[in-house]
């Protein structure tokens, strides 16, 4: 089923700019809501974002609004996060996965065909 592949990591300073990629090859994405998941060094993954599959519809974590901002390419191939003014507490390793838009939560009921994260992208902000 879904095989995430995450890319665009790297270390940036504080207030810096990266761009995430996501993708399922050989899958479109436009078929489901599609969202990043930060893993803060020794916590738990949490939804910052989420996108409609027709992006009409979008929702982030109040601590990423105004600084990150989701978008598909046309061609639903692709789902990409736009993360600008990166602190230090961004820092983590970024996923992307099927997510209720409403809560940021991850969906992994069967419909989705989520069955494992996949390697996840690191992001690193300095001072």
């Amino acid at each position: 089923h879904l095989q995430f592949v995450e890319s665009g990591g790297g270390v940036v300073q504080n207030g810096g700019s990266l761009r995430l990629s996501c993708a399922v090859p050989g899958f479109d994405l436009d078929n489901y809501a599609i969202g990043w998941f930060h893993q803060a060094p020794g916590k738990e993954r949490k939804g910052v974002s989420c996108i409609s599959r027709t992006s009409d519809l979008k929702n982030a974590a109040d601590s990423v609004k105004g600084r990150f901002t989701l978008s598909r390419d046309n061609a639903g191939k692709t789902v990409y996060l736009q993360m600008n003014s990166l602190k230090p507490e961004d820092t983590g390793v970024y996923y992307c996965a099927p997510c209720w838009l409403h809560t940021l939560a991850l969906v992994d009921t069967p419909q989705t065909g989520f069955r494992s994260w996949g390697q996840g992208t690191q992001v690193t902000v300095s001072s």
